[in-house]
């Protein structure tokens, strides 16, 4: 059941156009039971609500952590084919491309759950692997990974902008233009962002940084609520300058 969520008082209002809902979704890592029981809710309530536009955009982090990597991408392509979904990437799909890009990565990369998505798509990799073990495992993963995924995983977006909503994985650079950030700071900034009570030119929703409930303040709105450890998939509704989660 969706609950309305209420901005602070003395706030203007951000808004989407007239008839388009939104639907936001961040930080799966994993978790593809919960991203199909939410995708279950979305369609209940477009087929109850009949908005004249529904967008789902997706904030990135879809790997990792969780048990089931490959089963999210899986389920997000599936998503994708019906021309109505934003997917944004996060600060884990860069780092996968970077593993890509350098093999001896792979250490960095299973400390912060590669390890879960090496084994969904069928891997073992041994507990501490040598330079060489590394770079086999790239190729195994390179070689196991469907050719749709690899693509899926190469066209992801660093934002999305809608009325005065701007979608995004991590935050943004307090006091530089939307249209100026880097992708450093998109995909990675934690407390120069989450610290900041300036206005950031719009509504920045957001994930990155869990937290126990979905988190609406006056400038922006938080919906990572740490999906693999707390088996609490937040989904975000918005229509008009109305925000509702469940």
């Amino acid at each position: 059941m969706l609950s309305a969520l209420r901005y602070p008082k003395s706030t203007a209002k951000p808004k989407l156009p007239d008839g388009v809902r939104i639907y936001a979704i961040s930080d799966i890592h994993g978790c593809a039971h919960l991203l199909e029981q939410m995708l279950g809710v979305i369609d209940a309530d477009v087929a109850h609500s009949r908005p004249y536009r529904a967008i789902e955009v997706f904030l990135g982090d879809y790997i990792d952590r969780g048990p089931d990597s490959r089963s999210t991408i899986d389920l997000l392509i599936r998503r994708a084919r019906r021309g109505n979904a934003v997917f944004l990437r996060g600060n884990h799909e860069a780092f996968l491309a970077e593993v890509f890009r350098d093999p001896l990565r792979i250490p960095d990369w299973l400390q912060v759950g590669g390890l879960q998505t090496l084994m969904s798509y069928g891997l073992s990799p041994p507990p501490h692997p040598n330079e060489e073990e590394q770079r086999a495992l790239v190729r195994e993963l390179a070689a196991a990974m469907p050719p749709l995924h690899r693509e899926f995983l190469k066209r992801l977006r660093l934002s999305f902008t809608c009325g005065d909503f701007f979608f995004v994985h991590a935050g943004v650079r307090p006091g530089v233009p939307l249209s100026e950030q880097q992708e450093a700071d998109l995909l990675w900034i934690r407390e120069e962002f989450l610290q900041s009570q300036k206005n950031f030119g719009k509504y920045v929703v957001h994930g990155h940084t869990p937290v126990r409930s979905a988190e609406v303040l006056a400038n922006r709105a938080n919906i990572d609520t740490g999906a693999y450890a707390t088996g609490n998939l937040t989904l975000l509704s918005i229509q008009g300058s109305r925000l509702l989660a469940v």
